[in-house]
């Protein structure tokens, strides 16, 4: 039975992963799905976030044994969590059975304004003034993130609650931020197998990203034509279905 690992990104707790843990498993077949949140997000909101990926990874890694829930693990990611992924598979790639990053981008391959599209820059400020309106916050969030009409009205109100819940301070946002900011993966590729998969459509990070850092890297990859930034949110069961092939692919 493989054990996957979901990261999720900047200020983002493990509910927002929604039904995807449960599109995945039905696709994958029998699986040990487990998703962590990161010190400051979700149920550890009152922690302070690292200001450091490597310190991410860490606190994965000693909460898992902890639980006694061991290695290997494949790890999918979203975003910032792409960049807690490939400092885990190479800080120890031999707990890392694969990988699966989703629309994420490495300071050392990609340039500031694709990592952060010019077009977004408005929304995102809006969304820090917003800090003390859930509601506003994460309306101009989901705006952004997603491109599915339907997925956004549904899920909003969910999203408006848990941050009421579970609040993610200013701090550990920026804590968070800065992390992201500096982290600078090495130029050769981690050494378990990779999946990248993106959306030509996202508003927030250019795909360009991830072709870049594929083909860098000589990584299988895969592009969601119209999906937003948040692609497991408004096409999960596609995302599962490259997860699916991709392992039957390495199975050959």
């Amino acid at each position: 039975m493989s054990r996957w690992i979901l990261l999720r990104g900047l200020a983002r707790e493990a509910r927002h992963w929604g039904d995807f843990p449960q599109q995945l498993a039905a696709r994958i077949g029998e699986a040990e799905i487990l998703a962590p949140d990161i010190p400051g997000n979700g149920s550890l909101f009152r922690l302070a976030s690292p200001n450091r990926i490597e310190a991410m990874v860490e606190h994965l890694r000693t909460d898992l044994q902890r639980q006694q829930i061991a290695p290997p693990y494949y790890l999918l990611s979203l975003s910032l969590g792409g960049m807690v992924a490939v400092a885990w598979a190479h800080a120890y790639p031999e707990e890392i059975a694969g990988l699966v990053l989703i629309n994420t981008s490495l300071r050392s391959v990609n340039p500031w304004y694709q990592r952060l599209q010019p077009g977004s820059y408005a929304t995102l400020l809006r969304i820090a003034l917003a800090s003390g309106n859930a509601a506003l916050r994460e309306q101009l969030i989901l705006n952004l993130t997603s491109n599915s009409a339907s997925e956004k009205s549904a899920v909003l109100p969910q999203w408006i609650a848990w941050r009421k819940e579970f609040p993610v301070s200013t701090g550990n946002a920026l804590r968070q931020i800065a992390a992201a900011s500096l982290y600078r993966a090495p130029a050769r590729a981690p050494r378990p197998p990779i999946l990248m998969l993106a959306s030509s459509a996202d508003r927030l990070v250019d795909a360009r990203c991830t072709r870049q850092l594929a083909e860098q890297w000589g990584s299988a990859m895969a592009l969601h034509p119209t999906a937003g930034h948040d692609l497991p949110l408004d096409d999960g069961p596609w995302v599962a279905d490259q997860v699916r092939q991709w392992l039957r692919q390495r199975l050959k």
